[in-house]
This record gives structure tokens, sequence and C-alpha cells, in this order.
């Protein structure tokens, strides 16, 4: 009887939070290190499908940057990285977009199906959705940097998804855009999953780590941050907190929340069920980032 009791009380925790963001829209960052953990894949794909089932709007962008190294390697080709950047010639690029959308996308989509959901295969070159022009730069001598067939977000057309969700089904976006004569790029999926949020005004943008948050040391995970305010992400960048791999995430959460996202998260991915802690409890369990 107790556990049934309990049961009903986290039943109406979630109660004021599942009215509130009934057909709301919730951009979701779904990364290369949590593909990669079936278990993880099952929790919060699970998830996914109950945000769609009690009228949430859910999006899934994936990365898949430890498939594409491994695929890239089985043909004998060295993965290099530049500012972080994967540098990415036109043999390369064949191999990305194959694993992008032919091993992640395609498992997603039917994973999702399994569960009772129905999801629909996305990606830039979806009518044409994500438009990019080559990224540009230049190193610490300031010689000009190469990358190849890497992107560079100039706007989004939110048609594609918005059919996809008006339809009753879960886009799930490759990060994949095209330039102006029709070429396909490859694009960083943190910066994908930010301008779609924006393009969308989207409720929420939540990423999916592999640590349970932002740390205020990153050896204690006991030390996660619950809440941070924008203006406090540049002293947190001075003093090393927010450092290496978070800086981009946090930037994208940045210019998301001034492109009218109300509200960012950077959670744990593995965690059972950390984007229902996160999004339907009071306490979360994960840092939120917003507006001050």
């Amino acid at each position: 009887m107790e556990q049934a009791i309990e049961k009903a009380r986290v039943l109406i925790e979630a109660l004021p939070y599942i009215q509130a963001f009934r057909d709301r829209i919730v951009v979701i960052k779904y990364g290369g290190s949590t593909i990669e953990r079936n278990s993880a894949d099952e929790n919060i794909l699970r998830d996914v499908v109950f945000m769609r089932t009690v009228g949430m709007r859910p999006i899934i962008v994936h990365g898949g940057g430890k498939n594409i190294t491994k695929r890239l390697a089985a043909a004998g080709i060295e993965t290099s990285f530049v500012k972080g950047l994967r540098v990415t010639d036109e043999r390369s690029m064949e191999i990305v977009e194959d694993v992008i959308l032919n091993d992640v996308n395609a498992k997603i989509v039917a994973k999702l199906g399994e569960l009772g959901c129905e999801a629909e295969a996305l990606s830039g070159k979806t009518g044409r959705m994500i438009r990019v022009r080559k990224m540009t730069g230049t190193d610490e001598n300031g010689a000009v940097i190469d990358w190849g067939f890497v992107g560079e977000v100039r706007r989004v057309n939110p048609r594609p998804l918005f059919d996809v969700l008006i339809a009753g089904k879960v886009p799930v976006v490759a990060p994949l855009g095209v330039d102006e004569h029709g070429s396909v790029y490859n694009i960083n999926a943190d910066t994908v999953a930010s301008e779609i949020a924006s393009s969308l005004t989207a409720e929420k943008l939540v990423y999916l780590t592999d640590v349970p948050g932002i740390l205020y040391d990153p050896k204690d995970e006991r030390t996660v941050i619950s809440t941070i305010h924008v203006e406090d992400v540049p002293k947190l960048k001075e003093q090393g907190v927010i450092a290496g791999g978070m800086i981009p995430k946090v930037d994208a959460c940045v210019h998301a929340l001034q492109n009218h996202v109300y509200k960012t998260h950077v959670i744990s991915g593995f965690i059972p069920h950390s984007l229902l802690l996160e999004i339907f409890t009071d306490k979360g369990i994960g840092t939120e980032i917003v507006n001050g």
C-alpha cells in the first residue's frame, strides 16, 4: 500500500508541470556518449515517449561523434580535430552522412517506434531546413583553417519540424545542413539544437551529457549548481567552473535564451529517467541556465 501511495504522490507532484507544459516544445540534445550506452538509450527514449504521451512536443537532436570516429577508423581514415571541430574531407563526409542518417538517426527512430511512439527522421537536408555556410576561422598564428565540409548555421526553416509535430510525431534531427549550392555539411549538434530551439521559441532546451550538470568542483559530483543566471556565465568561465567541453554547451544555452527560449538545462543522460526528474519535479536533477 505504501508503495502505491508513493506512486500517487509522485504523479500529483508532476501534475502542475504536465498541465503547464502541454503543447510546449522541448528540444533535447542527445549526445554521442549517451547513445553508446543501451541502458541510457532506453531510459531517455522512454522519457521522451512519456513527454509526448502527456501532450508535450519533444524534438530530439542527436550527435554521433564516437560512431563516426569508429567508422572512419575502419575505413583507414585518421580523425583530426582543430579547435574541437572534426576536419572533414569529401571522403570523410560520405561516411559521416551515412553514419548519422543510416545508423544513429535510424536507430533512434526505430527504438521510439518499438516503444509505441511515432517518430520521423529529419536532417538539415529535409526541405533545406538548415542552411549553412562553410565554417571559416584562423589559428593562433592567424593562418586560415580549412575544416572541409563543416558548416556554420545561417538560418533554420522550422516548417518541416512543425509539420512533424502537428502530425503528432517526434522529430529526430540529424546535424547536417546544406549550402546555397546544395552541398551537404556536417554541423556541431549542440549548435543545431540551440538554433532549432530558437527558431521554434521552445519552452526548453535540454543537453544530455555524461556529467550530472555544471559542477563547482569537477572532481565532486555532489557540487552540481542548480541554477545559473546568464549574467553569471562570464564569471564562472573566468573561475574555470565552466571549462572545456562544457563551454560550447553553455554558449549554446545562452544563445537560445537570447532568442526567446524560456529555459535551458544541462543534465546527465546516465541517471535513469533524468529528463522526467528535471522537468516534472520541484527540485530537478541537474543545472538550469536562465535569464536573470
